[in-house]
């Protein structure tokens, strides 16, 4: 089962965290956290596990409208809340693959009509944001295109 909506795009990674970073931006979303899951792993498993990863940040990303309509449906939502946005270097250091959880994973969860609703939104808010990233250049879309 697919959970997720992924893009690799030729940019560098810091370059990919910036973008992505304003193509979220622009669908209405927010960052409330960020978790470098490099320096996580550099601290507490030392550098060769963090060498080992890569560079990898999580993005929690909050479309504040469409939390608090999730949250009115079903206030447990909040557990999947923020909307997780992963940014991460591909292998060959030329590329960045960008993941957002697809939104349609809490409709999965909950038979709630205006759940579905948020999800479809979110949804589309999140691919929106990752096509835009698609045009930085010829990119190479992985497990589901979001096309």
């Amino acid at each position: 089962m697919a959970y997720t909506h992924s893009i690799t795009v030729p940019l560098p990674y810091e370059q990919a965290v910036e973008r992505t970073r304003q193509a979220l931006a622009e669908q209405g979303f927010g960052i409330l956290t960020e978790v470098d899951i490099t320096a996580t792993f550099a601290d507490k498993l030392g550098p060769d596990a963090a060498a080992d990863l890569g560079d990898y940040v999580i993005l929690g990303a909050c479309n504040p409208t469409l939390a608090s309509r999730a949250l009115a449906a079903e206030p447990q939502l909040g557990t999947l809340l923020p909307c997780n946005v992963v940014v991460r270097r591909g292998p060959d250091g030329q590329h960045t693959i960008i993941e957002a959880i697809d939104a349609q994973t809490m409709v999965r969860l909950s038979d709630s009509p205006q759940v579905r609703e948020v999800a479809d939104d979110a949804d589309t808010r999140l691919r929106a944001a990752l096509a835009s990233l698609d045009h930085t250049g010829p990119a190479h879309p992985d497990s589901d295109p979001v096309h």
